[in-house]
C-alpha cells in the first residue's frame, strides 16, 4: 500500500501527550507539521527539542489560515469552545479535526457555530495515565484506532458531501495512517457509548480499586502487586482530566456504570449464599478477555519488525468520493473495521 499523502500541512494546538506526540511522528514524514502550546514553559521545551512551536495563538491561527492547513485540536475539552472561536476569528476557512475523547459535546459545539463543513472529529486510543510536553513521544500510535466521524455526511440526506469535506475527511484518515494508526469510521453516539465502556468505565473502577486498596492500609499496599498496579494505573491520570472525559459523557457512562454494578451486585449477593460461588461472573469475564485478545492481537502472531500486535481487525477498502463509500464507512463501523484509504 502507498504511503499516505497529506494535502496540506498540518497545526496542532495543544502538545501534551497526545498532539506532542502527534508533533514528533509527523516531523519524521515530509509534511510541514508546526504547533501551539498555551504553557509557555511547554512551548519553550518543544522549540529546545527542534520543533516549530509557539506560545502565541492569534499568530499560529494566522499562519494556519495562510497555509490553508489541516488544525489538530489537542487541548481538553474545556479549551475546546475557546478554539473554535478563535478559529471562526482568525482561520475562518481551515478544515479542523480534534482528538478529544467525547465526540457528542464537541460536535455540538461546532453545530452550534456553524463550522459543520469545516470538521471531521477525530479520536485516537491511545492515551497513558501520563500528560504533557515531556510525556509526549513517537510512535505512540503505532497499531493504535483512530476513529474518524462522518455524521456531517449523513446530515446531507440525499446528497453527497461536498468535494471540500471529503477532501478534509481523506485528509483525516491520512493523517492517522501516516503516524502507524489504523482508522476506524464512527458515528458520533455510537463512538460514545462504545468509549463509555473501553475507556471512561475502566477510569471509574480503577479509581474505586485504588480506593478500596488504599483503605487497607500499609499491609494492603505493601503486598499490592500486578494485578492491582494493573487495575489502577489510569487512576494515576490528572483528575481534571479524568473528570472531562467521563462527566461530558454522563448519559452513556451511566448505562455502562449500572450494568456493571448489576453484574458486582450479583457477585457479591453470590459470595453470601452458604456455598461462595463466582463461576457464572469469572467464567463469562474470562470469555469476553479472550475476545478482546483476538481481536486486538495480542494473542496472535508479532510483527517480525516491532514487538507490537499485528491487527486482527477487519479491513474495508474505501475511495472517498466513490458512490456508496458512505454506506462503506458504516459497514465498518458495524463490524469495527478498520479502513484503507485509496
Amino acid at each position: 500500500m502507498m504511503k499516505p499523502a497529506l494535502s496540506r500541512p498540518v497545526c496542532i494546538l495543544g502538545l501534551g501527550l497526545i498532539g506532542g506526540s502527534l508533533l514528533r511522528d509527523l516531523a519524521s514524514t515530509a509534511v510541514t507539521a508546526y504547533g501551539y502550546n498555551r504553557s509557555p514553559s511547554g512551548a519553550r521545551a518543544a522549540a529546545a527539542d527542534g520543533f516549530d512551536v509557539s506560545d502565541n495563538l492569534e499568530a499560529t491561527l494566522q499562519r494556519a489560515e495562510k497555509d490553508n492547513a489541516l488544525i489538530v485540536l489537542a487541548t481538553p475539552m474545556g479549551a475546546i469552545p475557546t478554539l473554535l472561536n478563535a478559529l471562526n476569528e482568525h482561520a475562518p476557512h481551515c478544515g479542523f479535526t480534534d482528538v478529544v475523547s467525547v465526540k457528542g459535546r464537541v460536535w455540538d459545539l461546532v453545530q452550534e457555530r456553524g463550522m459543520q463543513e469545516r470538521y471531521v472529529g477525530g479520536h485516537p486510543m491511545a492515551g497513558t495515565a501520563d500528560s504533557g510536553w515531556k510525556a509526549s513521544h513517537t510512535g505512540l500510535f503505532n497499531k493504535a484506532a483512530w476513529v474518524i466521524t462522518f455524521d456531517h455526511a449523513l446530515d446531507e440526506g440525499d446528497s453527497s458531501p461536498t468535494e471540500e469535506w471529503t477532501r478534509l475527511w481523506t485528509d483525516v484518515a491520512h493523517l492517522a495512517r501516516l503516524v502507524g494508526a489504523e482508522t476506524i469510521p464512527s458515528r458520533v453516539k455510537h463512538h460514545d457509548r462504545a468509549v463509555a465502556r473501553i475507556s471512561h468505565l475502566p477510569h471509574i473502577l480503577a479509581e474505586a480499586l485504588a480506593i478500596v486498596g488504599d483503605n487497607g492500609g500499609a499491609l494492603a499496599l505493601s503486598l499490592a502487586a500486578g494485578s492491582f498496579r494493573d487495575g489502577t494505573r489510569v487512576a494515576g491520570s490528572a483528575p481534571s482530566l479524568v473528570r472531562a472525559m467521563c462527566e461530558t459523557n454522563a448519559e452513556a457512562l451511566r448505562e455502562a456504570l449500572d450494568e456493571a454494578i448489576n453484574l458486582l451486585t450479583d457477585a457479591r449477593t453470590n459470595l453470601d449464599a452458604p456455598n461462595a460461588n463466582l463461576e457464572e461472573l469469572v467464567d463469562a469475564g474470562y470469555r469476553s478477555r479472550i475476545r478482546f485478545e483476538a481481536r486486538s492481537g495480542a494473542r496472535g502472531r508479532t510483527d517480525s519488525v516491532s514487538p507490537a500486535p499485528v491487527s486482527t481487525r477487519p479491513v474495508l477498502r474505501v475511495r472517498p468520493g466513490a458512490p456508496g463509500w458512505i454506506g462503506q464507512l458504516i459497514q465498518a463501523e458495524n463490524l469495527g473495521a478498520r479502513i484503507e484509504v485509496f
